[in-house]
């Protein structure tokens, strides 16, 4: 089963992420990395150092094809061979794109980055103590 994540905010420039085995649809912009794109959706990758080095988010992509901001990755020739990828440092550049990601999982409002989800619902009641005079 397939869950659109924010199918109203996708433009006709934006590349279409599957994040798998879950079946997560989302928006991927060009100028966006995966991982952005991911968390944008409230979808949580493992990630750390967002600069392609601590390995963190390695994942492997199925489908679709990306380009690094870097001109090399912390990956092994083998490992880009196999169709792992570093989310964090990764660029749509042909999709639909298919991530499997079996690690990931759904945000929770209080975790999701600002903008993405309505601000939680404040309590405007007034609250009112009244202090007693010690000397009466």
């Amino acid at each position: 089963m397939h869950k659109d994540l924010d199918p109203g905010s996708a433009t006709a420039d934006d590349f279409r992420l599957e994040i798998a085995p879950q079946g997560w649809q989302l928006a991927c912009r060009p100028d966006q990395t995966l991982l952005l794109a991911a968390l944008a959706a409230g979808v949580r990758l493992p990630h750390s150092c967002r600069n392609g080095t601590c390995r963190a988010c390695m994942s492997r992509l199925t489908q679709g094809r990306i380009r690094y901001r870097i001109e090399w990755p912390g990956l092994l020739a083998e490992e880009k061979a196999q169709g792992w990828i570093l989310p964090c440092v990764a660029y749509a550049c042909e999709g639909p794109l298919q991530l499997q990601a079996p690690q990931a999982q759904a945000l929770a409002p209080r975790e999701a980055p600002p903008g993405t989800l309505s601000p939680p619902a404040v309590d405007k009641s007034v609250h009112s103590t009244r202090m007693e005079d010690a000397s009466d």
